[in-house]
């Protein structure tokens, strides 16, 4: 059983997913610090966190750990590169907590612009300051947008009903991009000199450390808003307390170098502030934690993951392709036979990923075992596929072939054998072969069964039928032929898990030689 500790008010669908899913033991104190659960614990394999700080300290505390899961998007509460030192993958959700982050944001500016906090407390007290408490409106208003992210993209999406002209900045979406989501391109300088509010979703780093400093504060409004709902240290507080003194700027806030009771040093300058509340939703605890949950399996079971954020994925290599190499594996594997000892794997990577071919190995081989050491380099794999008699070999690629961007996987177990072939399109997995069965572009779903028979009128309606009487749809199919041999092959996805007991009485009614049920 792996251990998981999760040390936080976490929703408890993240316990369920792994309990369900099994092989997980998973041990939730949110009132126990997290450096006194990590000692309780120390043969920890996972930790699940929100705020929490995975320090040095906390890392050495659990020299069995190879995964931390920030349930949310920023993960600069974690120590990355003593994780990374340590062989221990980081990952984040980002998404999840976005539409929480994005409705307080408009919260905030809302509550700045007609006086919510100082009209309840004032009402509450008899007073009626309805004179003094003259608000503005958003309509209408210039909104910029620092940050085009999740949060960013759907700020832009929920001020768009106020009829607001949205100004959006982040060098790393395209012009063409931020356009589609009805915001106009423009360089932080004209957001800060030409928006009415100006609202921050970038991470903090070396590079965004006291972005927001007295440069682009002297360039804002007399009367303009800055919303920090992203990470403190990314403006200038006393930046900001000199701007407020020569005019007429607001400051809402709702993030803090620390996380914790005490006094806060933007007390004197914010204009509204909230204990780091963004996130804090029942829904966005509950996308985090069902994502926190899924990512961790999807890691231990592939061994590459899209959300790790402190592994370096090869310049010009799509993650996509680490699943592939993943599924490719798993396929040939689950043919084969899962409990034949191997004798012989090999792999060739086609087009541009041939030179990924060594590092793309870690995903294919946790495709196959799923114990394979994460943290290993590809001499140290190669050393425990020795350990297991296997033997391993990344072929070079025949580029007369012009299978581009593509994969083979070979497989011996003794005298048998499977080979299976495969690329990704528009994102998406495609099988393109299995052993003699040629151009089946099948997209690999979670559940699907696999035949291979003599050819002759009848089996499809067979293996449908049987199917039926189970109570399992069809949900797409590929039956290709072989003339040369006289054999067919059925190939079908499924919308439930089809029993091993059924693999084997449709194998036995439709004579086949191959049977499997697959799993993805």
């Amino acid at each position: 059983m792996k251990k998981v500790l999760i040390p936080t008010k976490l929703d408890s669908l993240a316990t369920k997913i792994l309990a369900d899913h099994g092989g997980y033991e998973v041990v939730q104190e949110p009132k126990t610090p997290i450096l006194d659960l990590a000692k309780a614990h120390p043969d920890a394999h996972a930790l699940i966190v929100r705020s929490e700080k995975v320090t040095a300290e906390v890392i050495d505390a659990l020299p069995h750990l190879k995964a931390v899961v920030r349930a949310g998007a920023g993960f600069d509460n974690i120590d990355g590169k003593y994780a990374r030192s340590k062989g221990i993958d980081v990952m984040n959700t980002p998404g999840a907590n976005s539409n929480a982050v994005a409705e307080e944001v408009v919260a905030l500016i809302l509550a700045d612009l007609r006086h919510v906090v100082r009209a309840d407390e004032t009402t509450r007290r008899g007073e009626w300051e309805k004179a003094k408490l003259m608000g503005r409106e958003l309509t209408g208003k210039t909104v910029g947008i620092v940050g085009l992210g999740h949060i960013g993209r759907l700020v832009a999406k929920r001020i768009a009903g106020f009829e607001c002209r949205i100004l959006g900045y982040d060098p790393l979406v395209p012009p063409e991009k931020a356009k589609e989501f009805g915001i106009e391109p423009a360089d932080v300088e004209t957001i800060f000199r030409e928006s009415d509010f100006i609202t921050l979703h970038i991470p903090q780093n070396a590079e965004t450390k006291g972005f927001v400093g007295k440069k682009l504060l002297a360039l804002m409004k007399n009367d303009a808003t800055l919303v920090n709902c992203a990470r403190a240290g990314i403006v200038d507080e006393d930046a900001i307390r000199e701007a407020k003194g020569l005019k007429a700027i607001r400051f809402l806030n709702d993030v803090y170098p620390k996380d914790a009771e005490g006094p806060k040093s933007v007390a004197d300058i914010a204009d509204l502030m909230m204990p780091h509340l963004g996130a804090s939703t029942v829904e966005a605890n509950r996308n985090a934690a069902i994502r926190a949950a899924e990512e961790l399996v999807d890691l231990d079971e592939k061994g590459v993951s899209p959300f790790v954020v402190n592994r370096d994925m090869p310049a010009g290599l799509d993650a996509s392709y680490c699943d592939l190499a993943f599924t490719l594996a798993r396929l040939a594997r689950t043919i084969i036979g899962a409990e034949k000892p191997l004798s012989r794997i090999e792999v060739s990577c086609y087009g541009t990923l041939e030179p990924y071919a060594k590092w793309l190995s870690l995903s294919l081989l946790n495709g196959i075992w799923g114990d394979i050491n994460r943290a290993s380099d590809f001499k140290a794999v190669i050393a425990d596929l020795e350990n297991r008699g296997v033997a391993f070999k990344v072929r070079e690629a025949d580029a007369s072939k012009k299978y581009e961007n593509s994969m083979t996987v070979d497989l011996a177990a003794g005298a048998a054998q499977v080979s299976v072939r495969g690329t990704v399109g528009e994102g998406v997995k495609m099988i393109a072969r299995i052993d003699e069965f040629n151009h089946l572009y099948w997209t690999p779903t979670r559940n699907a069964v696999f035949f291979e028979y003599d050819d002759r009128p009848g089996v499809i309606g067979a293996i449908g039928d049987a199917l039926h009487k189970a109570d399992v749809n069809i949900e797409d199919m590929r039956n290709p032929h072989n003339p040369a041999t006289g054999r067919s092959m059925a190939l079908l996805s499924t919308n439930k898990p089809v029993a091993p007991e059924l693999v084997a009485a449709i194998a036995k009614t439709i004579s086949a030689f191959k049977a499997s049920a697959l799993s993805f």
